[in-house]
């Protein structure tokens, strides 16, 4: 699977190259990519599949850490980032919601604090994803968000926010319904901060002002939404078709219809990314919990996390990127290069940072080694800058 160099610092792994299928050698030195070699075809039978480590652009937690129950620790952020590197994610955006704005300063704070204090867990964060609370005050669209909390944008508050963060707020959820969002966008697009569409009211011209004013981004298009809205126009039509907006979704399975999905998929093509939006529970065995923002919630052995007095309603996401990963590839919305590129170098690719180039040389050497059995992956190996972090305890031969 693969051989250690001469130095600590050079790498040679083995693999079948996700998205072309054919038998590969890379050669990993200092952290970065170096080289991309053929193998003979004999070997590729033996062989696992290679791919670049995933990127999630929205996490609430992992494996009971939660980013929004304070107080937490530097420590927690610490670990849960380490704990990531077992579902193959190299880098991620925790992500802060809606919430009173001393609690928002203090989870962004200690977020940042984690990343000066830990050199691995400064890499493996890209950037803080805050949702809310400059969000639409309406039921449905509102979602879970506490509606006590949620406010009209407010640029002074939102540089508190970015100082206490050390600049590490790199993405922003809102709903361009305020007055005063056109302005905001344009602010934080002049400052490098990705402004995403969500949890919204807005109508279809406030949402094509905000893409004017610079907003990139649906946050989970099709969730945190109304049950019922006008046929057309419509706040999800119009930002499936605004050309210049991205659209995230949550492909586990539960929150979109195949059909949904499928109309994502084709009407934005390469603009299609997925996210986990997963909540502290993910990695976490079934079973009833508590939780501060839906009270009592019932994660099922499907992996499922619903209010305990309404299974109908969901709680959440509780269920990571390689899940919605074998979901696209089980459902066949999406063959294995696409499905593995929207959970990877496309989101990298477009908040700009250097692992949007993939498996190339020169880019970091942010690599995963997995089996798939039909619509099953199994994670074997994460390396983060060419370092080991994850090793499955059993691997297959």
């Amino acid at each position: 699977m693969s051989a250690n160099g001469n130095e600590a610092s050079a790498r040679v792994l083995e693999g079948i190259h996700y998205a072309t299928g054919f038998a590969v050698r890379v050669v990993i030195h200092n952290g970065l990519i170096q080289g991309i070699e053929p193998l003979e075809a004999g070997h590729a039978e033996r062989l696992p599949i290679i791919g670049p480590g995933l990127v999630d652009l929205q996490i609430n937690g992992y494996a009971g850490d939660d980013f929004n129950t304070l107080p937490f620790s530097t420590d927690l952020v610490v670990k849960a980032s380490r704990a990531l590197w077992r579902e193959g994610v190299t880098s991620y955006y925790p992500t802060i919601i809606t919430n009173s704005p001393e609690e928002i300063e203090e989870a962004a704070g200690i977020i940042a604090r984690a990343c000066d204090g830990d050199a691995r867990t400064n890499r493996m964060i890209a950037g803080i994803h805050v949702e809310g609370p400059f969000i639409s005050p309406e039921d449905g669209a509102r979602g879970a968000h506490s509606a006590d909390y949620v406010r009209a944008p407010d640029w002074e508050l939102f540089e508190r926010w970015q100082r206490a963060a050390g600049g590490r707020i790199r993405i922003l959820t809102l709903s361009p319904e305020w007055p005063e969002s056109a302005d905001f966008i344009a602010k934080c697009s002049a400052t490098g901060v990705t402004v995403s569409i969500g949890h919204t009211s807005a109508t279809p011209e406030q949402i094509r002002e905000a893409v004017r004013a610079g907003a990139r981004m649906s946050t989970h298009l099709g969730n945190g939404a109304h049950l019922m809205m006008p046929r057309h126009p419509n706040y999800i039509w119009e930002q499936l078709a605004q050309d210049d907006l991205w659209s995230c979704v949550i492909a586990d399975g539960f929150h979109l219809p195949e059909a949904v999905l499928k109309v994502i998929f084709k009407t934005k093509g390469s603009q299609a990314l997925m996210v986990s939006d997963a909540v502290y529970l993910s990695g976490m065995p079934a079973g009833e919990y508590t939780t501060h923002v839906g009270g009592k919630v019932v994660l099922t052995e499907e992996g499922r996390l619903s209010l305990a007095s309404n299974p109908k309603i969901l709680a959440g996401s509780a269920q990571m990127l390689l899940w919605g990963i074998e979901h696209v590839l089980r459902t066949g919305l999406a063959d294995l290069r696409d499905a593995w590129e929207m959970s990877s170098v496309r989101p990298a690719q477009f908040m700009k940072l250097a692992a949007g180039a993939g498996l190339t040389p020169g880019a970091p050497a942010d690599v995963v080694l997995f089996e798939r059995n039909a619509d099953r992956i199994r994670l074997l190996q994460t390396y983060k800058d060419g370092e080991l972090v994850y090793e499955a305890e059993e691997k297959s031969t």
